[in-house]
This record gives structure tokens, sequence and C-alpha cells, in this order.
């Protein structure tokens, strides 16, 4: 892959990508070394007229995380786990939410099912179309169109129980 294709898909995608494998994991060291190493695979093996990159990076950083998260799983003692729900705590996020609606709103997104929450999070926060979204989770864009349509019907009904 051409050097300076690489360093504009890198200013381009990685907060972005950062963010949609921290909002499915909530560990800040296990996104930002992930999307890093979905950088490092596009480096080593995507060429350079690749249809749709970003997808690809999603993707690719996707399946590294929940490869990563496997392992760990396999591999630490109850010790670890609770160190790592400790580690799920701490929001980044928190930091940037600044008033009380979007604050009830991050809650109200991490009450999703999982599925559902990954959707809504790359629809509009990485601005995926649904046919993207589609393609990098295996099914099809009216599946995930009725999933967005169910998450957002329980956000606003999520955010109405809360006076907002």
């Amino acid at each position: 892959m051409e050097e300076q294709l690489l360093y504009k898909l890198y200013r381009a995608y990685y907060n972005e990508l950062f963010l949609y494998l921290y909002s499915l994991c909530h560990n800040r060291e296990l996104s930002e070394d992930m999307a890093q190493e979905a950088f490092l695979k596009a480096l080593l093996s995507l060429s350079d007229n690749h249809a749709n990159m970003r997808a690809w990076l999603y993707m690719v950083g996707r399946n590294l995380l929940f490869n990563a998260l496997a392992r760990q799983k396999r591999t630490e003692l109850k010790a670890n786990s609770e160190e790592f729900e400790s580690a799920k705590q701490e929001s980044i996020l928190d930091e940037l939410i600044l008033d009380e609606n979007r604050r009830l709103l991050y809650e109200a997104i991490n009450h999703l099912d999982k599925t559902k929450r990954e959707i809504l999070c790359m629809q509009y926060f990485s601005g995926l179309s649904q046919k993207e979204i589609a393609g990098i989770l295996g099914m099809s864009p009216e599946n995930v169109r009725v999933l967005a349509f169910r998450g957002k019907k329980f956000i606003k009904e999520y955010m109405e129980d809360e006076g907002i």
C-alpha cells in the first residue's frame, strides 16, 4: 500500500475506528491496540484500489477485537476478569459528554443489546451506511434497518422515561 494513502486513511479514520472499538469493549488500551493493528494489516495486505477501505478497516478492527477478547477470556483468571470489569467502568466517553441529555443518551445506548448498539454506533458515530454495516456484520441491509429502528425506538422510550 502506498505510504501517503496509509497516512490519509489513518488521519481520516483512526479516531472513529478507535471510538467504535471502544464502544464494543470499554477498554481504552485494547481499543487503541486493535485500531493500530487494523492499520498495520492495511499496510501489509490491502491493495491501493480496494473498493471500500473504510468498511474493510472496520471489519478487520472488529474481528481483531473479538479475537483478542476471546483469547483474553480463555486465558484470564477470575481476578483478571474483575480487573477488566473495573476497566469497563472507566469511560473516555464520559470526558466527552458535557451535558445531561448526552449522558442519558449514552446510558440508553449502553442498555441496548450488543448488535443494536453496534449498528447505531456505526451508523451515527461513524457515518457508515446500512449497506456497509450489513457487510461488516454479515447480515442483510433489511435486517440492519429493522434492528436500527428497534434500537432507536428503545432509546426514545428510555429517554422519555427519564423525562427528556
